[in-house]
Order: C-alpha cells, then sequence, then structure tokens
C-alpha cells in the first residue's frame, strides 16, 4: 500500500510513515511539485498509489471518477507535521480496509 503525499503536506512524511505504507513517495520525488491535480491524479493511477491530499479537489476529483486511484483526504486544517503523522500512524488499520475495499474511492479522516 503505497501513498503519493500531496504537495500541501510536509515531504517528511513518507519516509516516516515507510515502515507502515512501503514504497510511499512525496509528489516532489516525482517531480510533480505544483503540478495541475489531474496530471497526479492520473500519476497515482498509472503507479498504484493512494493520493494522501488535504486539497478538497482530490476529493471531488474521487466523486467524479471514482477510483483508481483511491483518495484519503485529511480533513485537519493546518495540523503540524507530527499530527499528520500520527493519523496516519494511528488510522493504519482503517486506511489499510480501506485500500482492501473493492467500492470504496475515498476516505475521510478527521480528528
Amino acid at each position: 500500500m503505497q501513498l503519493l503525499i500531496d504537495e500541501n503536506l510536509s515531504d517528511r512524511i513518507a519516509a516516516k510513515v515507510a515502515d507502515l505504507y512501503p514504497g510511499s513517495i512525496h509528489v516532489k520525488q516525482s517531480n510533480l511539485i505544483q503540478a495541475e491535480d489531474w496530471v497526479i491524479w492520473n500519476y497515482a493511477e498509472a503507479n498504484g498509489f493512494v493520493i494522501v491530499s488535504k486539497d478538497w479537489d482530490f476529493h471531488q476529483l474521487s466523486l467524479v471518477h471514482g477510483f483508481p486511484p483511491k483518495v484519503i483526504y485529511l480533513d485537519v486544517g493546518n495540523w503540524p507535521t507530527r499530527d499528520i503523522l500520527s493519523l496516519l500512524r494511528s488510522n493504519h488499520f482503517t486506511i489499510k480496509n480501506f485500500f482492501d475495499s473493492p467500492v470504496e474511492s475515498i476516505l475521510i479522516i478527521n480528528q
């Protein structure tokens, strides 16, 4: 289960959750900084990533297009990176179930 971390989140996140989500990367690692959302969407789909973002536009793309790719929308406002990391770690079971689901396209996480 590989996560593609959007640019609105820290580029340090991918490395810090690699034990739970191996192969995860930040968009910066794929030269997708400031790329249009649909470019990131297509990259995630082509490479088997789940998009993790605080960008409502990915939520909308998911509603219109379904999946793949799946989208994890973090509805957390301007949380610090340490809290985002904690959220991704504490929701690992929920995220895994979402990833394995044959019918779910978007997971909204808030706290």
